[in-house]
C-alpha cells in the first residue's frame, strides 16, 4: 500500500525548479513588472512612442517658426508687404483693375 502512494507520489512531482520558491517568487516579479505593474514594460513601450511623437512635432513647429520669422522679416519691407498683400488679399490700386483666372479643375479634352 505504502509503495503504490510512493509511486504515485514520484509520478505527480513537479520538477525541482518550479519547487524552489525563489524560482517562484522571481518568476512571479518578472510577470508582475513585464505585464501587471503601472510602470510595466509594455506601459513604456507605449509612452515611449507617444514621446518620439512628440519630439518629432517639436523639430516641425521649430522649422515652421523659424520659416513664419523669416517670412516677418521680409514683409518689414514695404514693398514686399505690398506684393504679399496684392498676391495673397487680391489688394489693388486705386488706378488699376484686378482679373483673377480661374482654371476649371475638370478635364476639357473629355467634353464634347
Amino acid at each position: 500500500m505504502e509503495e503504490e502512494i510512493e509511486k504515485k507520489k514520484r509520478k505527480f512531482q513537479f520538477p525541482k525548479l518550479l519547487r524552489n520558491r525563489f524560482f517562484l517568487v522571481g518568476l512571479f516579479f518578472i510577470i508582475w513588472m513585464l505585464f501587471i505593474d503601472n510602470y510595466s514594460f509594455l506601459e513604456h513601450r507605449v509612452l515611449n512612442k507617444i514621446t518620439d511623437d512628440l519630439e518629432n512635432n517639436k523639430t516641425y513647429f521649430q522649422d515652421e517658426i523659424i520659416r513664419d520669422q523669416r517670412a516677418i522679416k521680409l514683409l518689414k519691407n514695404g514693398e514686399a508687404t505690398e506684393k504679399y498683400a496684392r498676391e495673397k488679399y487680391y489688394m489693388k490700386r486705386d488706378n488699376e483693375d484686378i482679373y483673377i483666372i480661374e482654371f476649371d479643375s475638370l478635364n476639357t479634352a473629355t467634353t464634347p
